[in-house]
């Protein structure tokens, strides 16, 4: 069930949680879900889920289930975490007709109106299904950066430019007769591509599926940089290179010690530019920050180290998951902090944005940098 509700609960996971039951006196109800809570979930946002699968499974078994389709709209009332236990519930499915009528099977291939639902609703209002085909897309996504040139030259016939020194050196095997002039051309290779995630309790529902958007580019591309930050910076650029997503984010989870917590902007940033900036942002790099600007430090200090991480790459993209809002207004002090020294405010929050950022990438961008 929890494995169904999007849990990345496996064989480990079930072993343990299997030999911390033989320590707990099964009669103690709050024992119980202590140690299968202990040993099944390593990270916090997936605490509610676990919490409302472990009420609904151990309730009547004779009680019917409730729960939406995956073509109807979920109820706003409900909780995302409540929605995602319900319908992972064994016995969640419509039943037999009781007058013997065949039962309805209907269709999993999305049709083109569900696509199109789907690319446009929020993750935080996605079913447990609807989130685990988002990140099918997510990982089927490629995103391409713009060529850009390096200093380095490949010999190549046709190029532009002259090589004297093969030319010479081709001239020494005839003795010193030239017969063609070797030519070369400027290597041109897609610039490094650095994400830096926000992880904290504002952002923990959208960091959870942008963890797939970024491993998806950890294994697509050479040169990435992945870090997340709640209260202090992580570099999880080792995690997510395993091709194995739970395996990646289970090793995440092991090395993030503030995951769904607060949030330092400021500091993220100035410990990114003293610590990383000049060992990865060479050639060009272009920098996604992914944050909603909501900092708990009141923003002191987040315009100075903004600027300067600005200054260090060449383009700085802000993703803000706050912008699918239509009556958006940059009001708090961090918001304010960043907007002046980002290239693009983009958002964030659905299939939609994903695709049109990958869109963005794959042309030239701003080369003025304005703030778009």
């Amino acid at each position: 069930m929890l494995r169904r509700a999007g849990l990345p609960v496996g064989p480990a996971e079930s072993l343990s949680a299997a030999e911390a039951l033989s320590h707990v006196p099964l009669s103690d109800r709050a024992a119980f879900r202590a140690a299968l809570r202990a040993t099944m979930i390593h990270r916090r946002d997936h605490f509610e889920v676990f919490d409302s699968a472990f009420d609904l499974f151990w309730r009547n078994p004779d009680t019917p289930i409730r729960a939406s389709g995956p073509h109807d709209e979920p109820p706003e009332a409900a909780p995302p975490a409540a929605r995602r236990a319900a319908e992972a519930m064994p016995g969640a499915a419509p039943p037999v007709d009781p007058a013997g009528a065949p039962e309805r099977r209907e269709d999993a291939a999305l049709t083109t109106s569900d696509q199109e639902r789907l690319n446009r609703l929020d993750f935080e209002a996605m079913s447990a299904e609807e989130l685990a085909e988002a990140k099918r897309q997510i990982r089927r996504l490629v995103l391409p950066l713009a060529e850009r040139p390096t200093r380095r030259f490949r010999p190549d016939p046709t190029g532009p430019r002259a090589d004297l020194r093969a030319t010479i050196r081709a001239s020494m095997r005839l003795g010193g007769e030239i017969a063609r002039i070797e030519r070369r051309r400027r290597v041109s290779r897609p610039p490094p591509l650095v994400l830096v995630c926000d992880v904290s309790g504002s952002m923990a529902r959208y960091a959870q599926i942008l963890l797939h958007f970024m491993h998806a580019v950890e294994n697509d591309r050479a040169r990435v940089h992945s870090f997340v930050f709640g209260t202090r910076l992580t570099n999880v650029t080792r995690a997510l290179r395993n091709r194995d997503p739970e395996v990646a984010f289970q090793a995440v989870s092991h090395i993030l010690p503030d995951w769904s917590g607060g949030t330092r902007i400021a500091e993220a940033l100035d410990r990114f530019n003293r610590l990383w900036a000049r060992r990865v942002l060479g050639q060009g790099a272009v920098v996604l920050l992914i944050t909603d600007g909501l900092d708990r430090g009141g923003a002191e200090g987040l315009s100075e180290a903004a600027e300067r991480l600005r200054h260090s790459c060449r383009r700085l993209i802000w993703l803000n998951p706050l912008l699918r809002y239509a009556g958006f207004q940059p009001r708090a002090a961090g918001i304010r902090a960043l907007l002046p020294h980002v290239h693009e405010h983009r958002q964030v929050h659905n299939l939609n944005s994903l695709r049109a950022l990958v869109a963005t990438l794959s042309g030239d961008g701003r080369r003025d940098g304005r703030p778009a």
